[in-house]
Parts: structure tokens; C-alpha cells; sequence
């Protein structure tokens, strides 16, 4: 008797713990192919908006329909998901004297730095996927694993381009990560919080609240994050990794088909990642500007996608505007300028809490 009791515990024990690691593993992938679809679409929406927002800064037209050129869809909807498509159904290549492993490895890790970063961006309210108490500090942390990916893609190539890239982009992400953290911690001085939701809540009641208008100090914090942040991306004017003029296509030059467009998914999730770090520490994220009026669950992911885009479009609008860097002038920018005025503006912000609380 005692023996079937036994048996019939340890049956229903397995069987409570089956169910637990099924839920487990739903709550687990549920979330997981959410963020894919996220950076999926964020990465087909953003490439035709680029397109577009080029078009228009050199007097073109852009992605159009059928009727002009050969673009797929009404205005060239189609045209990126037509790209993807494609890129998915090419030839992958690997080089013959290319490190195998590495080389399959590199794109992947890129792409795993930027999926598990958007993991703390808060969307709304109530729209994150993990609220960590570091959150912000998570998603920095997070980001910077984009750079070893770089490093492999370059070294394992066997291409002399791909590694300079490679090396370019070791010195210049290191290097900026250095200004863009030390503005966040002026938020973080600020707020008193590394939580990205109490860093929001913390400016509620509209925009005099926000941040950036907090004093001097944070402002000049904003545009030296924004502007590290652009370079950490490798996007123009300091996209020195890959100057498709000097290196050919720098760290990805020996890449083609679905591996290839995995750097550029993860460029753009890298964009949407640093974009929602400075909506949410700086501009109020999913806050209405406007106190009492329109601020419900639903208006704030508005607010918050809003913020975002509007950053995106100023990263794009930099890039049909400014001219590439030499890398001696990019690392004499962070180095010898924003540096100095980030440690500065540390300085100033405690001084500024000091006397006017």
C-alpha cells in the first residue's frame, strides 16, 4: 500500500513538473517571437522609410509603384519585403579559407546582442517584456555584445577589408560607449532609479518634467548620448567600419544572402534599442507632453513609437547630410571633446541639485 502511495506521488510530482516546464517554455518562446516580429518589422518599415527620406533629400522620388521603375507594390510598399525574400532565397557563400565556425557564428551574435536588448525596452505602460530594476544599465550592458559579433565577422573572414572594419569599429563602439554612458548617468543622478519604468514615471506631469529641459546640463547630456549613440550604431557620418569607399563593405564585405541581411536586421534593432533609451530617459517616453490630456495605456505607446521614430528619422536625416569622419577625427571627437564635457557636465548636474534641489 504504502509502495502504490508512493508511486502514485511521485507519478502526479512528474506530472505537475512536466506541466511547469511546458508553461515555461511557452511563456518563453511567446515572448521570444514577439521581439523577432518586432525587429523584423522594424527592420522592412525602416529600410523604405530611409529609402524615402533619402529619395526626398536628393530630389527623387524613391521606392515608387509599378508604373515607375521596377519597385514592388503601391509607392514601393513591397519593395523591402520584396529585398527580404530575396535575400533569403540567395546563395550563401562562405569564403574557402574563411574560419567556418566563426564566420556562421558572427552574425548571430550580433543579432542575439540586439534581440535580448529590446527585452527591457519599455513600449508603454504596461508593454515590456522583463521591468529590471537595472534595466537601463541592462539594455547599455547588452548592446556593447554587438561589437565582439563585429570582431569575429572581421577577423574570420580572411579579408583584409572585413578586418579592418572590424578593428575600426572595436576602437570607435569601446570609445563612445564611454560619453554615452557617463550621460546616462545624468539621468541616473537624477532620477534616482536604473528601473526604465521609474525613470518614466519619474517625468510625468508633461514635458517641463522631461529630463532634457531638467537643467543646462541634461540637455547637453541628451545631445552628446544622441550623438555616441549614432556612432555606436555605425551609422553616417561615423559608419568608418564599413566606408563602402575605403573598405568595399568593411566587416560584412565577405557576407552574402540571409547572413548578410542579419547585420543589417541588427543595425536596425540597434537604432530602435538606443532611440527608446533616449525617449524614455530624456523625453518622458510613453508620457504625454501635454499634462491630463491624452496620457491612457493607449496614447502612451503612441507617445513612446512617436518619440522613437522622431530620433530615427534625425539619425537618417544625418546621414544624407553630414560627410564621413576620418578616423582620426572621430576618435579626437570622442576622446578630446565629448570626454572632457561629459565629465564636466557630471559635475554640473550635482552642483545644479545641490542648489536648486
Amino acid at each position: 500500500m504504502t509502495v502504490d502511495l508512493l508511486f502514485s506521488w511521485l507519478s502526479s510530482l512528474t506530472s505537475t513538473i512536466e506541466d511547469s516546464s511546458i508553461l515555461l517554455l511557452v511563456a518563453i518562446i511567446i515572448p521570444c517571437v514577439a521581439l523577432f516580429l518586432v525587429m523584423a518589422v522594424n527592420a522592412i518599415v525602416m529600410v523604405y522609410v530611409e529609402r524615402k527620406v533619402a529619395a526626398f533629400m536628393q530630389d527623387r522620388v524613391g521606392p515608387m509603384g509599378q508604373g515607375v521603375g521596377l519597385h514592388a507594390g503601391k509607392w514601393g510598399l513591397l519593395q523591402t519585403v520584396a529585398d527580404a525574400l530575396k535575400l533569403l532565397t540567395k546563395e550563401d557563400i562562405i569564403p574557402e579559407k574563411a574560419d567556418k565556425f566563426l564566420f556562421i557564428l558572427a552574425p548571430f551574435v550580433i543579432f542575439i546582442g540586439a534581440f535580448i536588448a529590446i527585452v527591457a525596452v519599455p513600449f508603454g505602460e504596461t508593454v515590456i517584456v522583463a521591468d529590471f530594476n537595472i534595466g537601463i544599465f541592462y539594455i547599455l550592458a547588452m548592446g556593447s555584445l554587438g561589437v565582439i559579433g563585429i570582431i569575429i565577422a572581421g577577423w574570420s573572414s580572411n579579408n583584409k577589408w572585413s578586418l579592418y572594419g572590424g578593428m575600426r569599429s572595436a576602437a570607435q563602439i569601446v570609445s563612445y560607449e564611454i560619453p554615452a554612458g557617463l550621460s546616462i548617468i545624468v539621468i541616473i543622478m537624477l532620477t534616482g532609479t536604473l528601473s526604465m519604468q521609474g525613470i518614466i514615471e519619474y517625468q510625468s506631469g508633461g514635458m517641463g518634467n522631461w529630463i532634457i529641459f531638467a537643467n543646462p546640463f541634461a540637455f547637453i547630456a541628451f545631445l552628446i548620448y544622441f550623438i555616441s549613440v549614432i556612432a555606436e550604431t555605425n551609422r553616417t557620418p561615423f559608419d568608418i567600419p564599413e566606408a563602402e569607399s575605403e573598405l568595399v563593405g568593411g566587416f560584412h564585405t565577405e557576407y552574402s544572402g540571409m547572413r548578410w541581411s542579419f547585420f543589417f536586421l541588427s543595425e536596425y534593432a540597434n537604432m530602435l534599442v538606443v532611440c527608446a533609451v533616449a525617449a524614455a530617459g530624456f523625453l518622458g517616453g510613453w508620457h504625454s507632453p501635454i499634462p491630463g490630456y491624452f496620457d491612457s495605456n493607449g496614447w502612451g505607446i503612441f507617445w513612446m513609437l512617436s518619440k522613437i521614430v522622431f530620433l530615427i528619422f534625425i539619425m537618417m536625416w544625418f546621414r544624407w547630410t553630414f560627410p564621413r569622419l576620418r578616423v582620426d577625427q572621430l576618435m579626437n571627437v570622442c576622446w578630446k571633446v565629448f570626454l572632457p564635457i561629459s565629465l564636466i557636465n557630471i559635475f554640473g548636474v550635482g552642483v545644479w541639485t545641490l542648489i536648486f534641489g
